[in-house]
């Protein structure tokens, strides 16, 4: 039997990422992938090899943004394994009933330019909404670059200018309180605060509530931020589909050589003397781990689900009822609809250029409308009388990805994983059937044609994913895209729990990735690289870290020219 170094759970890019860090440190590294592709939420798939070859889809992730943040393309060097990342300008368009419509540019400037048509006063406090979030965003940045209760990596990670900008939010005590004040408002509240259009408010409330909660939710104002990331460091697509990203991944994994084993489904932890040594995956066979074995499933399925409860007692016996009850997600999911068209949409009524379908497209009417697609996911139901939707035409930007002329159709749909009042039935007892999820579908579609009106003439061939089939193939608990609820007692050093929230657990040589972890989901790869980093300090020798700090002394003291 080869015995790895480290076993890794789940070949998504965080996986990916983290293994790629320890190979390149000189560790041997396993990757169990269950699909048989791997890459998670971050593939490019032929859906319909049948009704539309040649066509390929993004299954999940499509827009990158937060990767930009990080040092990982980088410091990897992906870019000689393959990866092109192509950046969208405009980046948003989102038509609104009334005629008017909402087009951002990657350009602050002209996006402003753009408001004015119909407010001066909100395309003036727009700069300045802008200006305000990319400070906030600039001075998080080293935060979410490492483990979150590690001060002294932190502290390595702040550069002048990050610094200067958290202390222009911060600044007396009243300003400080201020911001504080800020932060425990809502998005919406925030946004009535800032501006006056209903035509602005209702798409910046739709990417405010990407976070997964309506904009009404208190505490999660840091939502609205979401578009100032479109703008700095900006919004881009791997050329070829998110996929590209994994297979670069992959490449580089493969050649430091690490490998990456499909269609393995995990099983069961294995513990010996409180120590993970390894995993058995569902055909019987054992693969073992000299050092440590690290999980992309969340931490909640984890420790219930994959570990024997007598061990987990044995670590901690507070823990499993703390995981069950403490982690308390929303019931909100996704409906996924991919479509092959004939060609491109086209907004009739809001004076269509092409590069509106650069960027992503909105539909969002009002915020009372994005409200209600959060709102009503809550409790059960499914807020299809009149969607709000978040769909792209990624071959505007990249034909590659159909054939000759011909365009693909990705739209993210708000759904409950369980339907209220059906529950028992349908797929894992959700309440979806395929009926159900085609009917929601084509309400859906409608809704979009009511903007795009060629869009049911150009439709060749679609594929309906509901929040149930979402979950199966993600391993999603309940179908939750991030693992855990982005809000804020889950965040930073709370995600999952602050005894699990720097990726270590109290198993011996057990540790958390993924998008469970800080500092959360969506594509950034951080908790990858940030779970690379807390593994490899764990093998450093114990006066590790006082040369670090004393590094760290020396060059704020002694500054490089």
């Amino acid at each position: 039997m080869t015995i790895y170094d480290v076993i890794i759970i789940g070949a998504g890019h965080n996986g990916l990422t983290c293994a790629a860090y320890l190979l390149k440190a000189g560790y041997s590294v396993l990757l169990l992938e269950k699909r048989s592709v791997p890459g998670g939420g971050a593939t490019t798939e032929e859906l319909m090899p049948e009704q539309a070859p040649g066509f390929h889809f993004n299954r999940c992730a499509i827009d990158h943004e937060f990767i930009h943040l990080s040092p990982i393309v980088e410091e990897l060097k992906l870019n000689q394994y393959g990866l092109k990342y192509l950046f969208c300008d405009p980046v948003v368009f989102c038509p609104n009933p009334d005629g008017k419509y909402f087009l951002a540019h990657r350009s602050v400037e002209k996006t402003c330019s753009e408001i004015a048509r119909y407010s001066s006063r909100d395309a003036k406090k727009y700069a300045e909404f802008i200006n305000f979030w990319q400070r906030f965003i600039n001075s998080t940045v080293p935060m979410f670059n490492a483990p979150p209760k590690s001060i002294l990596n932190i502290a390595r990670n702040y550069d002048l200018k990050q610094f200067k900008d958290l202390l222009s939010l911060l600044g007396g005590i009243d300003k400080t309180l201020d911001f504080v004040r800020t932060m425990l408002t809502s998005a919406e509240d925030l946004l009535n605060e800032w501006f006056d259009s209903e035509f602005l408010k209702a798409p910046l409330a739709r990417l405010a509530s990407e976070v997964g909660t309506p904009p009404s939710q208190k505490t999660l104002a840091f939502g609205a931020m979401m578009m100032a990331m479109r703008h700095h460091p900006g919004m881009a697509r791997p050329q070829g589909g998110t996929g590209e990203l994994t297979k670069a991944l992959v490449r580089l994994v493969q050649s430091q050589g690490g490998e990456v084993l499909t269609e393995q489904v995990v099983k069961k932890i294995l513990i010996d003397n409180g120590r993970a040594v390894g995993v058995s995956v569902a055909n019987g066979q054992e693969y073992r781990a000299s050092k440590a074995v690290i999980s992309n499933i969340d931490a909640k399925r984890l420790f219930l689900n994959f570990i024997d409860a007598a061990d987990v007692d044995a670590a901690d016996p507070n823990l499993r009822e703390r995981l069950d009850r403490r982690i308390v997600n929303s019931n909100e999911s996704i409906l996924k609809i991919d479509c092959a068209l004939s060609e491109p949409l086209r907004f009739e009524y809001h004076n269509h250029r092409d590069d509106y379908l650069i960027g992503s497209v909105l539909i969002a009417d009002s915020v009372e409308q994005v409200e209600i697609a959060h709102h009503d996911t809550t409790l059960g139901k499914i807020p299809d009388l009149d969607p709000s939707m978040y769909l792209v035409v990624p071959t505007v930007l990249d034909p590659s990805m159909a054939p000759e002329g011909k365009h693909t159709l990705w739209i993210e749909f708000f759904a409950p994983y369980q339907i209220k009042g059906a529950e028992g039935t349908g797929l894992h007892g959700t309440g979806w059937t395929d009926e159900l999820k085609n009917k929601v579908a084509e309400r859906v579609l409608d809704k979009l044609a009511q903007y795009a009106p060629n869009l049911k003439k150009a439709l060749m061939a679609r594929h309906v994913e509901s929040p149930a089939e979402l979950g199966e193939r993600l391993g999603a608990l309940k179908g939750n895209y991030y693992h855990v609820d982005m809000t804020l007692e889950q965040m930073v050093f709370f995600r999952p729990l602050p005894e699990l929230a720097n990726y270590q657990t109290p198993i011996e040589g057990l540790l958390l990735t993924g998008a469970g972890t800080h500092p959360g989901g969506s594509i950034s790869g951080m908790p990858g690289r940030n779970c690379a980093r807390v593994f490899l300090q764990s093998q450093e020798p114990i006066f590790q870290p006082f040369i670090e700090v004393w590094k760290l002394c020396q060059s704020k003291l002694n500054p490089i020219p």
